[in-house]
């Protein structure tokens, strides 16, 4: 039913969308086994082409391969372009290596980088709410747990139903992704975000945290609304606004409180949204969700005008998103050394100035030396914010 219901909210935006991709790696026996050869023959020269710029990518490949363990080598492309003999077909297809590659199939499909944030969300919050070394019990690293186990299983539900969505923009702009490249198909795809929500919509409420399992229900419905495409108010990536709303949601103020409280509650009993280090957490995380939500938009610009998104950097043009992204981070850390310089804690108060001044140099270093016009190094300047994004979780624990 939740596989149905998450299938209905997706409309096609063109005829090429109601396509069901098969997978490529299904168990083949007898003349199957033989038809798979003869398609790999016949396409040989499409595989190893498309293989080569995936890997020409710099900015993708390099990311990917940082972080995923399993790559698909290019003598694996061309042994489907070339053998012919059962033995051959039996190791493409055999099971170990099939669970292998849908395993490194789910890691991108949950889109690492995105992961990452969700795990240093769950961490940094936690360790804001550690005051003395005793607080490090069991219990405390149990609740963590439960928070990134939950946090994961939402995270890949937003960003599958999201490729779910936007499989025809995503052949445009993110073609490497694993749904628009046909590496996973639609019936799949929506069958792990279907079970990704029901998962950890169930983790928070087994364990009973009220904060937690709300943070996730709040999660849920932006995260649903960014991407559905049935109802005029829905689609929230259509407008600058909702989609800055969606990522403050997630990114800033209800997820990550959700964690925060979530940690209080369990661990040290009680709670309070009025401290200095949670009003810098959102503050910061504000401005990085802000930022990082209209930078996308840049690269992805083809994309949206062939689809009719007017974002932002549509409407303004690329130079002018740029660098109001880049004026909003410079601001943030300037403002986070102020914060930093009225704790009473000396060693968090010279960590706190330094290191956001520091990040600040290298965020101007980087943003002046990228050619707005080299797509590539816009997309590399993306995942450079998101590596200030995620330095800025550690920062952020360590204000008090």
């Amino acid at each position: 039913m939740a596989s149905l219901a998450i299938g209905s909210l997706c409309k096609p935006t063109s005829p090429l969308f109601s396509r069901v991709v098969k997978s490529s790696t299904s168990h083949a026996t007898g003349t199957q086994a033989s038809k798979f050869l003869r398609i790999s023959n016949s396409n040989a020269n499409e595989s190893l082409t498309f293989h080569r710029r995936h890997h020409n990518n710099s900015t993708n490949q390099s990311f990917y391969e940082r972080f995923t363990p399993h790559q698909m080598k290019k003598d694996k492309f061309e042994l489907n372009a070339t053998s012919t003999n059962n033995d051959a077909t039996h190791d493409l297809i055999n099971p170990m290596e099939n669970a292998i590659r849908f395993l490194d199939v789910l890691y991108r499909f949950i889109r690492p980088y995105a992961a990452v944030g969700t795990v240093l969300s769950v961490l940094s919050m936690s360790l804001l709410t550690v005051q003395k070394l005793s607080d490090f019990s069991p219990l405390f690293f149990l609740k963590v747990i439960q928070a990134l186990v939950g946090g994961m299983f939402m995270q890949m539900y937003v960003c599958g139903f999201n490729q779910i969505c936007d499989i025809e923009l995503d052949k445009v702009n993110k073609p490497s992704l694993p749904l628009a490249a046909g590496e996973l198909s639609m019936t799949t795809a929506i069958i792990v975000s279907s079970l990704s929500a029901i998962m950890s919509l169930s983790t928070a409420w087994i364990v009973g945290s009220p904060p937690l399992f709300w943070g996730f229900v709040g999660w849920f419905v932006v995260g649903t609304a960014y991407s559905a495409n049935v109802l005029p108010l829905l689609r929230w990536k259509r407008f600058p606004f909702t989609a800055a709303f969606y990522m403050l949601i997630a990114r800033a103020l209800v997820v990550p409180i959700g964690y925060y409280l979530h940690m209080q509650n369990s661990v040290i009993g009680g709670s309070s949204l009025l401290s200095k280090p949670i009003l810098f957490a959102v503050g910061m995380l504000s401005a990085f969700s802000v930022s990082t939500i209209f930078f996308k938009d840049i690269p992805d610009i083809e994309g949206d005008r062939m689809h009719g998104i007017k974002s932002l950097a549509i409407r303004f043009g690329e130079k002018k998103m740029f660098w109001t992204c880049i004026w909003i981070l410079e601001i943030a850390y300037v403002a986070a050394a102020f914060v930093g310089a009225t704790s009473s804690i000396t060693w968090s108060k010279y960590v706190t100035i330094i290191s956001h001044l520091v990040m600040a140099t290298l965020l101007w270093i980087r943003a002046k030396s990228v050619d707005l016009k080299n797509m590539d190094a816009v997309q590399s300047m993306y995942m450079f914010l998101w590596q200030l994004f995620y330095a800025e979780y550690g920062l952020i624990s360590l204000v008090r």
